[in-house]
């Protein structure tokens, strides 16, 4: 085992990925961390103990892993590149309370690899995320049900998406998708100069505090048709986007009755706002 391998050197750990035959995929989203502070930090600030199961999604040569499981009971990782296989072996395979899945974790039962691998345990998720995967990845994990928080990496504009406020230009339906069903608070950047190869954006880490129910009371799916068509055109008004959902007519009855302007778009409108105009349109039966 390479024990005392800087995983966060990449001058040191290129053999181990040479001799694997390993390539960075770009398809795939493969930037490794070089900066020790980084996955330290992220490891501190999901604030994990032995009670604590936690699922990764990429975890590359292990730089992250080593750290989360250092400090929680069980790290459960999600690998789809097989050719790692042999160098995770090298570097984390002395963890006794890391469990690798090589496989493609859009194609798993994340809630019940989860009840099985990290039974018994509170369950987070950590991870730098491979940011050509991101929506798609977040979006099965907040669906999955039974995490009570994620620390993750993704792109910095992914990022403000997450975390805007209402009127803000980085407000969308994935700020609604994400408030949803989490409290989301950006915690720190992170430069390109601190992976390899370098990406040409900002990242940033994002704490997610899942919520354990919706915090409005009103149907999902009726919720992001609505979101959905309130945002697939930004610049129209809420009256026109919503025409193929209910009609012009209706949608501007709604916006009265919830005390809105006709002219008012659907940037301006918060979880709460979109909540109640859902329940107004429902009465008309969209």
């Amino acid at each position: 085992m390479e024990k005392t391998l800087d995983l966060c050197d990449y001058d040191a750990v290129r053999p181990l990925l040479q001799k694997a035959g390993f390539r960075f995929s770009r398809g795939r989203g493969q930037n490794f961390l070089t900066a020790a502070w980084v996955p330290e930090r992220i490891a501190e600030e999901a604030d994990l103990g032995p009670g604590d199961g936690v699922a990764e999604i990429g975890p590359g040569v292990g730089c992250l892993t080593r750290e989360l499981a250092a400090r929680a009971g069980k790290v459960l990782a999600y690998e789809v590149d097989r050719d790692l296989k042999p160098v995770l072996a090298r570097t984390v395979g002395d963890l006794a309370n890391l469990e690798i899945v090589y496989a493609d974790v859009m194609g798993r039962d994340v809630q019940a690899d989860c009840a099985e691998k990290l039974c018994g345990l509170r369950l987070s998720v950590c991870a730098n995320l491979p940011y050509s995967i991101t929506t798609p990845v977040l979006t099965k994990l907040y669906r999955a049900g039974c995490f009570s928080r994620m620390l993750v990496m993704v792109q910095k504009e992914v990022a403000m998406r997450m975390c805007a406020g209402a009127g803000e230009k980085d407000y969308g339906a994935f700020t609604l998708l994400t408030r949803w069903y989490a409290e989301p608070e950006m915690l720190f950047t992170v430069g390109p100069e601190c992976f390899v190869p370098r990406p040409k954006v900002q990242s940033a880490v994002v704490r997610l505090t899942m919520r354990s129910a919706p915090p409005v009371q009103t149907d999902e799916d009726a919720f992001f048709r609505v979101v959905r068509a309130a945002f697939n055109q930004r610049r129209k008004t809420l009256v026109n986007a919503l025409e193929g959902v209910c009609g012009k007519t209706r949608a501007a009855a709604a916006l009265a009755a919830c005390g809105l302007d006709s002219q008012v778009r659907g940037e301006a409108l918060s979880l709460e706002d979109f909540a109640a105009l859902t329940n107004a349109l429902q009465k008309s039966a969209i």
